[in-house]
């Protein structure tokens, strides 16, 4: 067998390919854990741009009490804390449509490092924020950040073998989560102010970490037909020559670059060619399903819960009295603590466990603990109304009965099913869909279409997050969490009927299955 070496003209001839890929059409080969180092570290420097996303989401939970707070420097009311919350999701959307069209043209790798950017200036603002307008500009430049690091899932499922995929991708979560838990430890004794100076710290790291780590050879073959530069990319990628070669030909097999070709045609041509490709089964089909999967994902509000974690605790604690053992900062530490364990524990299972039987089993359990939720906050209000009802009557027929009136009820209980509600999100519907934006899509419109989906999902996490505090002044949080299970209920009943299986699969077995050529 020819070792595939820089300017080897054998990498042009389609025969050799052939026959390579004849060879191991039925046995792919198995890559070690030690030889898989390097793509575990540009997963991960990659990924360790979305952990600002994460620290953008709970930002809000630790700084805007800090901010209501008599001695705050900068004073906000009501309605000015909902902007702060949600205007880091309103632009988010543009991010995320940005980044499709300008990844395909100059590469993941410099989008990645474009994405620290407005992190930085996000940072610097809220650093030397006087009033409520820097950080709504803050928060503005963040959410755009926060879109455009979409570009890390593309590039991790270009850079992945098919047997460490789903764990790489699922890494996103584990530092979305770590920036979450990050923030809620350092909001329990830091001042914001000292936060944002770490957190510009952490973005420059994770820019210089970037200039290590390769191209995608899935970016260089599609879209630059770069043979040579795929070729060493994946020589960066993979140690083991052996799977190195088998790998490479697997990504020429299963791509089709004709540039000669393209540049003879007219650019109307080249248009009805692009639409006519949209209208596969193999793009049409997936772009669906994860609409609705990131709908079901926003309007079952596990993101609202993060970012108005401290309020909402209170609110329970105001329903019940007290909260008992657990006080609302403590169990904002609580809930940092298990989407990180979570998303650790998703990330070592992803790749022997499938997506299907991970979105049930969270699904089941989202169900379980809202509708849980809801009925006890229900009972609890009613049964403790009764009391104060009877307490009243006694009161006025100048009663002598021993009534335990005073006796309130713990909210430690809700506190406690408001965590396994997002411990079980996290589980799965949290995570999934944004890894199968990954999985899911074709190479070819991986970009374009990935930022659309992310930018839907922007938009209906905006105005969920923008509206929930109005909500919450409005409905008693009981028949919110009640909703929440029926439409968790609609969201596992979707699950089973159309999300396929994609552990194990190659991009083309996928798209076979799309296709209908495949079961």
């Amino acid at each position: 067998m020819a070792t595939i070496k820089e300017g080897n003209s054998d990498l042009e001839k389609s025969d050799c390919q052939d026959a390579f890929i004849e060879k191991w059409k039925n046995s792919e080969l198995e890559l070690s854990w030690r030889h898989s180092l390097k793509q575990v570290f540009a997963a991960c420097v990659a990924h360790s741009l979305v952990i600002h996303a994460g620290i953008n989401m709970a930002f809000s939970a630790v700084f805007l009490p800090q901010l209501q707070e008599s001695d705050s420097t900068i004073n906000i009311n009501l309605d000015q804390a909902s902007w702060i919350a949600s205007l880091v999701t309103a632009s988010l959307p543009l991010g995320a449509l940005t980044i499709g069209a300008l990844m395909d043209r100059f590469g993941r790798k410099k989008m990645c490092m474009l994405t620290a950017l407005p992190f930085a200036i996000s940072w610097m603002l809220l650093n030397f924020a006087t009033n409520v307008w820097y950080i709504y500009a803050a928060r503005i430049i963040a959410g755009f950040g926060g879109g455009l690091s979409t570009v890390a899932l593309v590039y991790v499922s270009e850079i992945s073998h098919p047997k460490y995929r789903p764990m790489l991708l699922t890494f996103n979560s584990v530092f979305v989560t770590s920036g979450i838990l990050i923030t809620c430890i350092f909001g329990f004794g830091l001042h914001w102010t000292i936060m944002v100076k770490i957190f510009f710290l952490f973005i420059t790291l994770s820019l210089v970490g970037l200039m290590f780590i390769p191209e995608s050879p899935y970016w260089l073959l599609v879209f630059k037909n770069d043979k040579i530069e795929c070729s060493k990319s994946m020589q960066w990628l993979y140690k083991d020559k052996m799977i190195f070669e088998e790998q490479y030909h697997r990504i020429i097999a299963s791509t089709d670059t004709k540039p000669d070709e393209g540049c003879k045609k007219s650019k109307l041509t080249q248009l009805k060619e692009v639409l006519k490709f949209y209208r596969k089964p193999i793009v049409w089909k997936p772009m669906l399903i994860l609409l609705l999967l990131f709908a079901f994902q926003q309007v079952s509000s596990a993101y609202v819960i993060i970012f108005y974690a401290v309020d909402i605790f209170r609110r329970i604690g105001g329903s019940f009295r007290h909260i008992g053992l657990i006080d609302e900062f403590v169990a904002l530490i609580l809930l940092g603590s298990i989407r990180f364990v979570m998303a650790i524990v998703l990330a070592l299972i992803s790749k022997k466990v499938g997506r299907r039987y991970l979105m049930f089993v969270s699904a089941i359990g989202m169900i379980f603990s809202s509708f849980s939720l809801g009925l006890y906050m229900y009972f609890t209000r009613t049964s403790s109304e009764n009391r104060n009802e009877i307490g009243e009557r006694s009161l006025l027929s100048n009663s002598t009965q021993n009534l335990d009136l005073d006796v309130e009820p713990d909210g430690t209980i809700a506190v406690i099913l408001v965590l396994c509600y997002i411990c079980f999100s996290s589980f799965g519907w949290l995570v999934i869909p944004w890894t199968l934006i990954g999985e899911l899509l074709p190479v070819k419109v991986r970009g374009i279409l990935g930022g659309v989906m992310v930018s839907v999902a922007y938009i209906l996490m905006f105005l969920i997050v923008k509206s929930a505090p109005f909500l919450m002044d409005s409905v008693n949080l009981e028949y919110i969490f009640i909703g929440l299970g029926v439409v968790n209920v609609c969201g596992l009943l979707f699950v089973y009927m159309f999300l396929p299986e994609t552990l194990g699969k190659t991009f083309s077995d996928i798209e076979k299955y799309f296709d209908g050529s495949k079961d």
